[in-house]
């Protein structure tokens, strides 16, 4: 079967999700959907809005939520999980570290030159940011954005729903 992802959003981080994913070279088509929006930031025409998701089942595999509001990208991804219609996707860029004693859970996405240190735990819809480094045994909290350059310090729990802003320190 191939994996087919849908990207719910068609905006500016949207674009952000579907060059990783196309990095990830795991996806054989990927395509968008937005409750407000007919074209996605490539160009690409939005197929449907976030209510289709499910119609989209025969063909799609795979669907990430990119969408910066974490009260609405964790309230999509619960939704999507309760239809059971596609797997949640967990986007992780290839330039990105991750150690291999890290968990990432589902509705993740980890932009490039992220690093994600030893026994991290990253929760359910959580966005690590270009350059953003989790030290050491932290824990990010669902729904948790760590920007560009943001620093988690070792042994930290980032509530949910934290924005950390670029350059920030959390310790």
């Amino acid at each position: 079967m191939n994996r087919n992802l849908i990207i719910v959003g068609a905006s500016t981080y949207s674009l952000v999700a579907y060059e990783i994913a196309q990095d990830m070279n795991c996806f054989d088509k990927i395509d968008f959907v937005d409750d407000n929006k007919l074209i996605a930031p490539n160009g690409a025409k939005v197929i449907g809005k976030t209510n289709d998701i499910c119609k989209f089942s025969d063909e799609y595999t795979d669907v990430i939520v990119a969408i910066g509001n974490p009260d609405v990208r964790l309230s999509l991804i619960y939704r999507i999980k309760n239809t059971a219609c596609l797997s949640i996707a967990t986007l992780i860029s290839p330039r990105a570290y991750i150690s291999p004693s890290a968990m990432i859970v589902e509705g993740t996405i980890v932009e490039p030159l992220a690093v994600i240190h030893a026994l991290c735990t990253i929760k359910t819809g959580c966005i690590i940011s270009a350059g953003a480094v989790i030290n050491h045994k932290s824990i990010c909290e669902e729904g948790v954005h760590i920007d560009c350059n943001a620093t988690v310090a070792g042994y930290m729990i980032v509530p949910a729903r934290t924005k950390l802003a670029s350059g920030e320190v959390y310790k």
